[in-house]
């Protein structure tokens, strides 16, 4: 895929796999030795360290409260196609560490205590749409003068994502992009494209949510890629802790006389 292209061949491989797993899969390190038959278990740690380094996936560890008050932890891992930056991931988690706690412990990707089921890859057809592709899509159906084709769509769809990652939703998006329409459009996909880019909107820090005293707290904690060890999200530099990014030197030669 394009978006690993710059990858070394193992960690390409193994990007691409995750990349086709459903929301949810089994990602750990025994899951994807036991399905991708060229790595063991030490090269898929490697891997996803190297994977986490480029900017791909963060772990974190999460924690349900059950009926009778225990906490259970769990560790999952968060991966994006596109490779971010260690400001964009550290936002990202402290936002969703200040979330109220839903009902339910959400599926992410995985919650590796939980049974190991046999990951399969999923044909690209299979794979669900992102946001920004459905929002793009469905720009036709609000106004007409916007139909775009699905491969339209499809080479729109990375300049519509960042939209999204830049907190607004897809009401929002569409709102920009059909208001003040002119009588015509000649290319709906130029047009689109033109005011994806000239309206992009700003990236704004992470709001400091007010939440009432009531609703509970979503405990999570980023976790080192490395070694597990967990701490707060700006604790880690491309999701490694700082033992992990600055191994101990190893013996000092004897001084020359």
């Amino acid at each position: 895929m394009d978006d690993f292209a710059l990858l070394p061949e193992r960690e390409r491989h193994i990007a691409g796999y995750v990349d086709a797993l459903p929301e949810g899969g089994v990602m750990d390190i025994k899951a994807l030795a036991k399905v991708l038959p060229l790595y063991g278990q030490m090269a898929v740690s490697s891997a996803l360290k190297a994977l986490s380094v480029a900017g791909h996936l963060r772990r974190v560890r999460c924690g349900s409260t059950d009926d009778n008050g225990a906490v259970r932890w769990s560790t999952r891992t968060y991966w994006s196609r596109a490779a971010h930056d260690n400001e964009w991931w550290t936002t990202f988690l402290t936002t969703e560490q200040h979330h109220p706690a839903p009902v339910s412990v959400p599926q992410q990707r995985p919650a590796e205590p939980e049974p190991e089921p046999q990951p399969k890859p999923q044909p690209d057809e299979e794979r669900r749409p992102s946001r920004a592709f459905m929002a793009l899509a469905r720009l036709g159906r609000r106004d007409a003068r916007l139909a775009l084709s699905a491969a339209d769509c499809a080479e729109l769809e990375q300049l519509a994502a960042e939209w999204f990652e830049r907190g607004v939703g897809a009401e929002y998006l569409t709102g920009a992009l059909t208001s003040g329409l002119p009588d015509s459009v000649g290319s709906p996909f130029g047009f689109v494209r033109r005011r994806l880019r000239d309206k992009l909107p700003p990236r704004l820090p992470a709001p400091t949510p007010r939440i009432a005293s009531e609703a509970p707290v979503r405990r999570m904690l980023a976790e080192c890629t490395e070694c597990r060890t967990p701490g707060r999200p700006e604790a880690f530099h491309d999701g490694l802790c700082r033992p992990c990014r600055q191994p101990e030197p190893g013996p000092e030669a004897d001084p020359v006389p």
